[in-house]
């Protein structure tokens, strides 16, 4: 079977629908958007997320649980805890860009809403290219690989201990 094939009745297996699994939720990549821009705090996420207190409490479990953020106590009396992007969690930072600069194209209303800048103050503007060519990505240029399963996918930062 190629990675073109698929069963008849088995959705596509990809990386994007793992990744969804544990990415795939608003309250959870505005929970990450918040701690890309360096907020840490439970109130202050909820707050610029409008999640739910108990949803956001949720969406936090799985990110951690996932190894996607840490949770840090910042006090012991009161025991609280701050939230901190792992590797992993920095990783999503460029989806983020790429899902707002799709979103200040395509969803486009009235609505005044915040851009991303480059700490130059330049906005950001998400460019992939091939890591072999420099080629930059284009309709039309994607293509499927190989299957591997995900054991095969070492984290980059983990490759270096191997």
């Amino acid at each position: 079977m190629t990675p073109t094939d698929t069963a008849r009745d088995a959705p596509r297996a990809c990386f994007i629908a793992a990744g969804l699994e544990v990415l795939g939720e608003r309250w959870a990549l505005l929970a990450l958007r918040e701690m890309s821009l360096g907020v840490r705090r439970f109130d202050q996420i909820a707050r610029n997320t409008g999640a739910s207190r108990d949803i956001l409490t949720n969406r936090l479990r799985t990110l951690e649980s996932h190894g996607i953020i840490e949770r840090v106590q910042y006090s012991e009396h009161p025991p609280r805890h701050e939230y901190h992007l792992t590797t992993s969690g920095a990783e999503v930072a460029p989806i983020l860009i790429s899902l707002a600069a799709w979103s200040s194209t395509w969803m486009r209303d009235e609505t005044p809403r915040a851009s991303y800048r480059h700490s130059c103050g330049a906005d950001l503007q998400p460019v992939l290219t091939c890591a072999e060519c420099g080629e930059e990505f284009r309709l039309g240029s994607l293509m499927l690989g190989p299957l591997v399963s995900t054991a095969d996918a070492i984290p980059v930062d983990h490759q270096q201990q191997i």
